[in-house]
C-alpha cells in the first residue's frame, strides 16, 4: 500500500514503505526513530531511519537527516553500517541501512567504571574506526556511546552521520545554524568555534568517552548552555588517576592528550591514538601523566583572558568544498508564478552550465511571527519543513544536476529578507538569484524581500521577473 499522509502519526508495524515493511521500532530518539524492516529482495537484516517530525522538533534533525543520506552510501568497508536505500516520501524521507547486530555502547554505561584493558581495548577499535572513515573523507563530530556499535567480528561500528562533515559535500549545517553541533558532554573545543573541519575533533569525543569509560564521570560535565559548553577551552578536567588510583599512567597520558583544547596538541591521526592504546609500553610519558589535580585560579584565569577577542561560536563561514562558489536562488513556494518559476530555473541552469564548478544552494524561507505566542504549531502546521524540503527538490529536478552540485535550505525567520543576507553573508555567497513579480502601491511603501537584498548583499545579485503576461497578485514572497 501507499505510504499514508499521517505517517509521523500513525506509522505502525505493517506499514510498507516502497516496498520495505516495518516490523518493529527498535528505538526513538530525539532526532528519529530506528524501525527493523524487511523487503522481498533484501536477505540481510535492515533498518529504517525515520525522521522525528513533532510540533516541537529541531530543525537541525531536517538538515542533519540530509546530510546522512548524503554520506552514508559514500562510505564502505566494516566500519559503517552498509547503505541499502532512501526516499523522499511522501509525506517524508526515509533511510534504509544495515542492521548491525547487537547494542550500543551506551548499555555498558551503567556498569562503569569498565575493567582498565577493556577501556583500551574499546578505545583502540574506535580509534582504528574513525581513521578509516577519516580516510574515506569523513570526520563523524559526534562520537559517543550511543553511535559506537561493534560487529561479532570485533570490529568498531560508527553510527548516525547526521553531524557529520564530509569533505567532498557541502556542509548544511554550518551554512544554516551559527550555534555549535554536537553532544554537549563529547563536543571538541573547535566544534564550539564553529570549526567542522578538523579530524582531530573526534579524537576529543573519543577521549570523553574513555575517560567516562575509566572513572564512571564525564570530564566537563553535561552543559546544556553555549556558556557551558565554553568552559572547556580554559579548565581542565579532574585527572583521571585522581578519581581512580588504578589508572595507569600510560592511560591518563593518552586519556588527557585526547583532550587537549588545541587539536595539535591531541595526537596526529586515529591511527597514532589506536597505536598508543594497543602497546602501553610505547607511549612516551609527560606531564600529563604525573597530574594529580587541577589546574590552580591563575592558569585558568590566564586561559580565560587568551580566549576575549576570539570568534564565538557561528562566526566562522562554512565554505564551499573544494573552493567551488556559492550561488544562492532564493526561491517562493507560497504563491509563486508558474512563469516566474521557469524563468527563474533557466537563470539558475544558465549559471550551473557558465561555471561547472558553482553549487546551487536553493533556498526558501518560512515567516514566523517575532514572538512566539505558542510552543507548536498544531495539526496544520506538523511537517511543513519537511513538505517545503519536497517542494524545493521537486524544482530542482528538471535541472537534472548531479549530486552534491544542488543543496536544499528551507530557513525560518520572521524577515525572510534579513535571513536570505545572513545566510549569503555566513557562507561568503558570489550570487543571489531571487524572483520579484511586479510592484504595487503596497509593496513600494514597506519595500519588497527582493529590493533589500540588492541595497544591502554584499555580493552580486540577480533580480528575475516573469513575462508582463503572467503578472499575478503575490502572496507573501521573497520578491
Amino acid at each position: 500500500m501507499a505510504l499514508a499522509q499521517t505517517m509521523t502519526e500513525s506509522i505502525e508495524p505493517g506499514t510498507l514503505v516502497d516496498g520495505f515493511r516495518l516490523e518493529e521500532k527498535i528505538h526513538q530518539g530525539s532526532m528519529a526513530e530506528i524501525w527493523r524492516v524487511s523487503h522481498s529482495d533484501q536477505t540481510s537484516a535492515l533498518a529504517m531511519k525515520i525522521p522525528s517530525w513533532r510540533d516541537s522538533a529541531d530543525p537541525a534533525a531536517l538538515v542533519g537527516f540530509e546530510v546522512e543520506r548524503m554520506i552514508l552510501p559514500r562510505l564502505s568497508g566494516p566500519h559503517a553500517p552498509r547503505f541499502v536505500a532512501s526516499g523522499d516520501g511522501p509525506p517524508q524521507p526515509y533511510l534504509v541501512m544495515e542492521r548491525v547486530a547487537g547494542e550500543s555502547l551506551r548499555a555498558r554505561l551503567d556498569e562503569t567504571p569498565l575493567p582498565l584493558a577493556e577501556v583500551a581495548s574499546i578505545g583502540a577499535r574506535v580509534a582504528a574506526a574513525l581513521h578509516d572513515l577519516h580516510g574515506q573523507r569523513v570526520i563523524h563530530l559526534d562520537v559517543k556511546p550511543s553511535n559506537v556499535m561493534f560487529r561479532e567480528t570485533g570490529e568498531a561500528v560508527l553510527v548516525d552521520f547526521g553531524l557529520s562533515r564530509h569533505e567532498e559535500i557541502p556542509d548544511l549545517l554550518a551554512e544554516q545554524f551559527r550555534l555549535p553541533m554536537g553532544t554537549g558532554p563529547y563536543i571538541s573545543p573547535e566544534q564550539i568555534r564553529g570549526i567542522r573541519s578538523d579530524p582531530r575533533s573526534d579524537q576529543f569525543g573519543l577521549g570523553v568517552l574513555l575517560y567516562f569509560l575509566t572513572t564512571g564521570q564525564r570530564p566537563f560535565g553535561n552543559p546544556t548552555s553555549v556558556g557551558g559548553l565554553k568552559r572547556r577551552l580554559y579548565r581542565d578536567p579532574t585527572p583521571p588517576r585522581a578519581i581512580r588510583s588504578e589508572c595507569p599512567p600510560w592511560l591518563q597520558e593518552v586519556i588527557l592528550r585526547c583532550l587537549e583544547v588545541a587539536p595539535e596538541n591531541r595526537f596526529d591521526t586515529a591511527a597514532q591514538l589506536s597505536f598508543a592504546l594497543q602497546h602501553p609500553d610505547e607511549v612516551r610519558l609527560g606531564e600529563r601523566a604525573r597530574r594529580t589535580t587541577r589546574d590552580g585560579v591563575v592558569a585558568v584565569a590566564r586561559r580565560r583572558l587568551r580566549l576575549i577577542g576570539e570568534p564565538g561560536p557561528g562566526e566562522r563561514a562554512a565554505v564551499s568544498p573544494g573552493g567551488a562558489p556559492i550561488v544562492v536562488i532564493a526561491i517562493d513556494l507560497a504563491q509563486g508564478s508558474q512563469a516566474l518559476s521557469e524563468a527563474l530555473r533557466h537563470t539558475a541552469g544558465r549559471v550551473l552550465a557558465t561555471e561547472p564548478r558553482t553549487r546551487l544552494a536553493c533556498l526558501t524561507v518560512l515567516k514566523t511571527a517575532r514572538i512566539a505566542l505558542e510552543t507548536g504549531a498544531g495539526a496544520a502546521g506538523r511537517n511543513l519543513r519537511i513538505r517545503t524540503l519536497g517542494k524545493l527538490k521537486r524544482w530542482t529536478r528538471p535541472l537534472g544536476t548531479g549530486p552534491g552540485k544542488v543543496t536544499h535550505h528551507v530557513l525560518e525567520a520572521p524577515d525572510p529578507a534579513a535571513a536570505i543576507l545572513e545566510f549569503a553573508r555566513a557562507n561568503r555567497v558570489e550570487q543571489v538569484i531571487i524572483g520579484s513579480r511586479g510592484s504595487s502601491t503596497l509593496r513600494r511603501y514597506l519595500g519588497s524581500v527582493s529590493s533589500q537584498v540588492v541595497a544591502q548583499a554584499e555580493c552580486t545579485v540577480t533580480v528575475v521577473k516573469a513575462p508582463l503576461r503572467d503578472a499575478e497578485p503575490a502572496g507573501v514572497s521573497p520578491g
